[in-house]
């Protein structure tokens, strides 16, 4: 799997880049600016772009935009953001464009190789991937009324999973509850919200739009 790097901090980009070709990966590009690279990702083709939110020159939103336009150029190519902080505001915005295929992670989460391959091999295959931080302050965060009111508690946490990239398996696991158990409340889920079954829209990224959008 192929890989690029963009972190302008040069001792965590080079880390990034060891950790990940230990692990297997092919890096064919690293670098320190979001500038260049849509151009690179034209030229290498990767799988995924692992890259930071804020990038020079204003250290703001340099990423975001950077991810945008590969996402318009390349929309097989995976994109993992990186933050230092929980940027809920700017990252929604994003992500709720079409989260098939994105992701966001804080930078702690880099040091666990298996959770940052895990996230980067999720958005490469076109999932989502939300940090459990973020999810935990868009819980937290007051919200006008919606369609997720109609939902559980239970079936709150089930979605807050979902929308984390994790699997049926994964959420039986979190929550200590049977597999079959999860299969109702994902079912509940769809129903509550009026997810119809859809052979060209998958139900289960309508389900996280519906609540990174909410």
């Amino acid at each position: 799997m192929r890989v690029i790097v963009a972190e302008d901090s040069a001792l965590l980009r080079q880390g990034v880049v060891r950790l990940l070709t230990d692990a297997g990966f092919e890096v064919p590009a690293a670098l320190g600016d979001a500038e260049r690279l849509p151009a690179l990702v034209a030229e290498h083709r990767p799988d995924a772009v692992l890259l930071d939110i804020r990038m020079p020159p204003t250290h703001t939103d340099e990423g975001l935009h950077a991810a945008a336009r590969i996402r318009r150029s390349h929309p097989g190519t995976g994109v993992l953001l990186l933050s230092q902080y929980v940027e809920t505001t700017d990252t929604v915005r994003a992500l709720a464009e079409d989260p098939r295929g994105f992701g966001y992670l804080l930078k702690e989460r880099v040091a666990d190789i298996d959770e940052l391959a895990g996230a980067l091999k999720r958005v490469a295959a076109g999932e989502s991937v939300l940090d459990p931080e973020v999810v935990t302050r868009l819980l937290d965060t007051p919200r006008a009324p919606g369609p997720l009111d109609e939902l559980t508690a239970r079936e709150r946490e089930v979605l807050g999973l979902m929308a984390e990239g994790r699997s049926n398996d994964a959420i039986a696991g979190s929550l200590v509850i049977g597999a079959k158990t999860v299969e109702t409340h994902v079912r509940n889920i769809f129903a509550k919200l009026a997810l119809e079954t859809d052979l060209h829209d998958h139900r289960r990224v309508k389900a996280v739009l519906t609540y990174l959008r909410a």
